[in-house]
């Protein structure tokens, strides 16, 4: 213990002092369990990918393909090469998601590392340099980043933006490049490394007199937005040339006359940006079928209950999908308020805290005090307060809709700004009474609320199983724990977690066909059938669902009795999936052995589908 506090107390959180202990505490505290299997998101990132797989696909291919191996025209949104080139380049290594995912750890402690780093140079104190990139690389909220394969998105699009963020202290000559070379590194690593146009130009104008001699903020602010600017230009003009898309229809039309000028201007800039559509399904994403005010309201709620968690991480969840996170039943209620207030009024704490540095720098600018410590304190809090809801925007549902509701991995971003902003406030307590066990109580807490959520990631069952405990609500996490605990043959149990995913979403086709397929594999196909036709009637489209349902029936021998059903369930849905796999399984069921072959879904831990 007294060498680890003599490291700490001796030397200055410089970039390769602190990588050491950062890579011993991301460790320890995150590394999963070698046994572990593919988790979640993991079976489509990797396993289904059929260019980290190779099927038929160059090694350049990653620019003409989605996060998921996708092309353009089957794309679920997602642009990011960068990921993809390196699960290729381990894929030939292990295919073992134990080894992809040390890659996000020991980017993680990079990323904590550099933030140590920034933290030193703006408050010129070693403490509290130290304490930022400890509560970066201790926070909790952002475990299933670091502990998750499919996380690596959200850890190297970190990295781009804290390079660029460290590259403000280069001479004012190389800066601009290296800001630019940096963001364009997190862009094509996650599309949300966008906000980092605005707060990168921002953190060189508060930062310019503590990093430089001679400040000249407002030149390095223009060109940190120039440079950033510059990044984002040429990331969507590569993409749009490699991976082009059609637009969604409310962005390929004209905008009525009249509209506000703050909504032309979001959408022309979504026009040019051309983000790939994103999968829109109120299950993931309740917010979807909001109204405005409602949809504000319940994306001001998920930043307030976001925040709670950055603070005290009690419960961390792998999913928070209907009815975990519902469309709120009215505008105005404790976490809506919170949420709103905070989205509003730490920029403005950010703004005056600007202005507080500046009026101090004029006081000291003949005192020699300039440079002190002292000095730091605001300008960095100035950084913090306004790059916690900037960076945290882009995933609030209030100006564009994504397919998830909540994610704890969204924070990986706000987590730089709220670090800076709990550094400061720790190197304050620490002159306290009692400040130094406050401030060990919070470090503890973290690290073992990390700990216990990165234990989740065992293996598949284990994590559906902590997050329907964690999320009782969402019949996502319900249905995906009966499907792990039915891959193990435990039926009765896999039935029991359907029920609950139907009580709570009884018009999602998905947990109707599933408790179909459960009572059909106790064989019970009769019970099955009239919960297979309701799912079926639901989403008539979704040839895996139905594919599913029949494949099931036919093995029952529960075909023959029910043709004239079939068909005239597949007479109400012309020119549907629905209509052509059912009518195929009448007409040619014994030809097929069931549903041909190549429409059937793709059984769990298998490998790519053909194009």
């Amino acid at each position: 213990m007294d060498s680890i506090w003599s490291y700490v107390r001796d030397q200055d959180p410089t970039f390769w002092v602190a990588l050491t202990p950062a890579l011993l505490i991301c460790a320890a505290v995150y590394v999963r369990s070698p046994t572990s299997n593919y988790i979640f998101d993991e079976q489509e990132a990797l396993l289904a990918n059929p260019y980290v797989n190779a099927q038929g696909l160059k090694f350049l291919d990653a620019v003409r393909r989605d996060f998921w191996g996708l092309s353009a025209d089957r794309s679920i949104g997602s642009y990011r090469p960068l990921p993809n080139f390196l699960w290729r380049a381990l894929w030939h290594v292990s295919k073992q998601p134990f080894l992809h995912h040390w890659v996000n750890v020991i980017g993680h402690a990079v990323n904590a590392s550099l933030l140590a780093t920034f933290a030193f140079s703006m408050t010129r104190s070693r403490r509290a340099g130290w304490l930022a990139g400890a509560c970066f690389a201790l926070s909790a909220v952002i475990t299933e980043a670091v502990t998750g394969v499919v996380g690596i998105a959200d850890v190297l699009g970190g990295l781009g933006v804290l390079l660029a963020l460290v590259a403000l202290s280069l001479p004012l000559a190389l800066m601009p490049f290296a800001v630019f070379l940096g963001l364009s590194f997190g862009l094509f690593s996650k599309e949300s490394a966008i906000v980092g146009v605005p707060l990168v130009a921002w953190a060189a104008l508060v930062s310019a007199p503590l990093l430089h001699r001679r400040p000249l903020r407002f030149v390095r602010a223009a060109l940190a937005l120039v440079a950033a600017s510059a990044a984002l230009v040429g990331y969507t003009e590569f993409r749009r040339h490699f991976f082009p898309v059609t637009l969604p229809s409310e962005l390929s039309a004209a905008l009525p006359q009249g509209t506000a000028l703050p909504r032309r201007a979001l959408h022309t800039f979504l026009r040019w940006f051309q983000q790939p559509v994103l999968p829109s399904d109120p299950i993931n994403n309740p917010l979807v079928k909001a109204d405005m005010p409602h949809r504000v309201a319940g994306g001001l709620r998920v930043f307030a209950r976001g925040l709670g968690q950055v603070l005290f991480p009690w419960n961390l969840a792998g999913d928070y999908s209907y009815k975990q996170e519902p469309i709120p039943s009215r505008l105005l209620f404790p976490e809506s308020v919170i949420g709103g207030l905070a989205m509003l009024l730490l920029p403005v704490v950010g703004l005056f805290a600007w202005l507080g540095s500046l009026f101090r720098e004029w006081r000291l600018r003949h005192s020699g005090l300039l440079r002190s410590e002292r000095v730091g304190f605001l300008p960095t809090l100035a950084l913090a307060a306004l790059w916690i809801p900037l960076a945290y925007f882009p995933h609030s549902n209030l100006a564009v809709l994504l397919p998830t509701v909540r994610a704890e991995r969204f924070w990986y971003l706000p987590i730089v700004g709220s670090s800076l902003l709990l550094g400061l406030t720790f190197h304050r307590l620490l002159g306290l009474r009692y400040g130094s066990r406050i401030v060990l109580a919070f470090f503890a807490m973290q690290a073992i609320r990390a700990r216990v959520h990165a234990i989740d990631y065992t293996n598949d069952l284990m994590f559906w199983d902590a997050t329907r405990k964690a999320s009782p609500n969402s019949a996502k996490a319900q249905l995906n724990y009966s499907v792990m605990v039915g891959a193990r043959g435990q039926l009765e149990q896999r039935l029991e977690a359907n029920r609950r995913a139907l009580e709570l979403a009884p018009d999602w086709p998905m947990a109707n066909v599933y408790y179909g397929d459960t009572l059909c594999r106790m064989h019970q196909p009769d019970a099955a059938f009239k919960h297979y036709v309701t799912g079926f009637e639901l989403a008539p489209n979704d040839p895996n669902l139905v594919a599913l349902g029949l494949q099931c029936l036919w093995d029952q021998n529960a075909v023959e009795s029910r043709k004239s059903e079939l068909l005239e369930i597949a007479s109400r849905h012309p020119g549907s999936w629905l209509s052509l796999l059912a009518t195929e399984l009448v007409y040619y069921g014994k030809e097929n052995g069931g549903v041909q072959a190549k429409y059937r879904p793709r059984s769990y831990n298998e490998g790519p589908k053909s194009e």
